[in-house]
């Protein structure tokens, strides 16, 4: 087994591929100039204002619309009334244009473009070298959202939700943070301190509608003060990175993926998931996978240690929940004999995403008044011998056996020996809450040959009780499944008694 992290593998992609690249531009006493007179050109006028730029307009007065002679007469927006023609672009920074017919728009488009300009057309796509998107305007805090022009209502209905998010008062809060940043640099040095200090400056300025006053920023020096003299230490937090799916992911989850400077995650931990991770945080890919190359479990203690006495802050991300088959014991142990500071941002397991993507409760007050979560190998590669099975196979329980897939048919064997009926129901699902997910279904005795359809490349749960019955059936059709006759129709008249 190797004893260093494994190498980067393409899952580490740390962006994703992007439609345009998002840029703020500063246009501040820049030169700008727009053809066209219509209500789009008015607004596009005003924004660009907003930014400063020294707007010019060529459009002849009889076809100004009302909203642009207004916004001549009350802003210093220049108007040439004349039309556009090829010698306007020179000095321009940026051209914009309301063109009427598609030979215009052309023609505005190639003259700017020979100029150097880049231009943008008013609703005509194909002439636009940018695109202007929504905007959550709290300066010089600034949310854009773009579609690149495939949903304009989809990005106006994002920044609505955005605009109920983010505080008016987030304005005077950033207007202070760049009061603040100069000051703040010279007491704490870069690195930990000084964005543990950044950390609870936004904590604070999201919490409140208030804007911040003289006393607000005294209060927050004297917090950089403090920091200062505190020594610095790093600190390791265990996060459950839940099945897969990134939106099952808990908001604690994300802040700490969002403040770590060392993020050591597991092989099953989805690229969704990691998507989220603050960009400058280095990455370990520390997987540990039946049959796979893998890092021992003491090189991944070490490496948190390590990191942790260098003052980093680490993210140990684990797929499920770190508490639940997670190892977390061991690492919890060594960390707290190490003296370092360890917490735990808890997951939604495996068992739980299972449950919610068949629409079956594990608890059924008819059929279990129990569920039990079992390991499906141990660290031999085979079934744990501690097992108790003749309770296991007991009904009126719902078992869910996690990473069994190669010891499912020694599963079924071990659970029909010990009495339970081989028509009990059950299901299998692989790489649950992802896009790849796979299900089967069916009774106890056709577990072995559902496994080699379903197959172990993806990690496997097994769930075994009389919970998994009809609505089971009626969940499994909507995905990858195998068909219905060989999913159901060894227990259906089974589950018809039972439900």
């Amino acid at each position: 087994m190797p004893r260093n992290p494994l190498p980067p593998s393409d899952r580490q992609e740390r962006i994703s591929p992007l439609a345009k690249l998002p840029v703020f531009w500063n246009l501040q006493g820049k030169r700008t100039v727009i053809a066209g007179g219509s209500d789009g050109a008015a607004w596009k006028a005003e924004l660009l204002q907003a930014c400063g730029a020294k707007v010019e307009l060529y459009c002849e007065t009889d076809d100004l619309g009302e909203t642009m002679a207004a916004l001549i007469e009350r802003t210093s927006l220049i108007h040439h009334a004349h039309p556009w023609h090829c010698g306007i672009f020179t000095g321009a920074s940026l051209a914009l244009a309301d063109c009427e017919t598609e030979d215009e728009a052309r023609a505005f488009f190639c003259a700017a473009r020979a100029a150097g300009v880049p231009v943008n057309v008013i609703d005509k796509p194909a002439y636009c070298q940018f695109q202007f998107g929504s905007i959550v305007n709290r300066s010089p805090v600034i949310v854009s959202i773009s579609t690149d022009g495939a949903a304009p209502i989809l990005a106006q209905a994002i920044r609505q939700r955005i605009e109920t998010l983010l505080p008016p008062s987030l304005k005077q809060w950033a207007s202070l943070a760049h009061r603040l940043r100069e000051a703040v640099n010279r007491r704490l040095a870069p690195g930990g301190p000084r964005r543990l200090f950044w950390e609870r400056f936004v904590a604070q300025s999201l919490m409140t509608n208030e804007p911040p006053t003289e006393e607000t920023a005294d209060a927050l020096l004297v917090t950089a003060e403090q920091i200062a003299s505190a020594p610095g230490s790093g600190s390791v937090t265990l996060v459950g990175a839940g099945p897969g799916d990134a939106e099952l992911l808990t908001l604690k989850a994300m802040r700490a993926l969002q403040a770590a400077d060392i993020i050591l995650f597991d092989d099953l931990v989805s690229p969704e998931v990691l998507e989220l991770a603050r960009r400058e945080a280095k990455r370990f890919l520390v997987g540990k996978r039946g049959g796979r190359e893998s890092c021992r479990q003491d090189d991944i203690n070490d490496m948190m240690v390590r990191f942790a006495k260098a003052g980093k802050r680490v993210v140990r991300l684990k797929s499920g929940d770190p508490m639940i088959f997670g190892r977390a014991g061991e690492e919890i142990a060594r960390l707290e004999s190490e003296g370092i500071a360890v917490d735990v941002v808890p997951g939604i397991t495996a068992a739980s995403a299972m449950a919610a993507s068949l629409k079956t409760s594990l608890t059924h007050r008819d059929h279990a008044q129990q569920v039990r979560l079992i390991t499906g190998h141990s660290r031999n590669a085979e079934l744990p011998r501690t097992l108790d099975w003749p309770s296991l196979a007991k009904a009126n329980q719902t078992s869910v056996f996690y990473m069994g897939g190669r010891m499912a048919g020694q599963i079924e064997q071990r659970l029909s020996e010990n009495g339970m009926t081989s028509d009990t129901p059950v299901v299998v699902v692989s790489a649950v809450s992802r896009t790849q997910e796979h299900r089967w279904a069916g009774p106890l005795g056709g577990l072995p040959d559902a496994m080699r359809t379903i197959g172990v490349d993806e990690p496997v749960l097994i769930g075994v009780g009389a919970v998994f019955g009809r609505r089971t059936e009626a969940a499994l059709p909507n995905h990858h499944s195998l068909s219905q006759e060989q999913s159901f129709g060894a227990f259906d008249q089974r589950e018809r008694t039972l439900l």
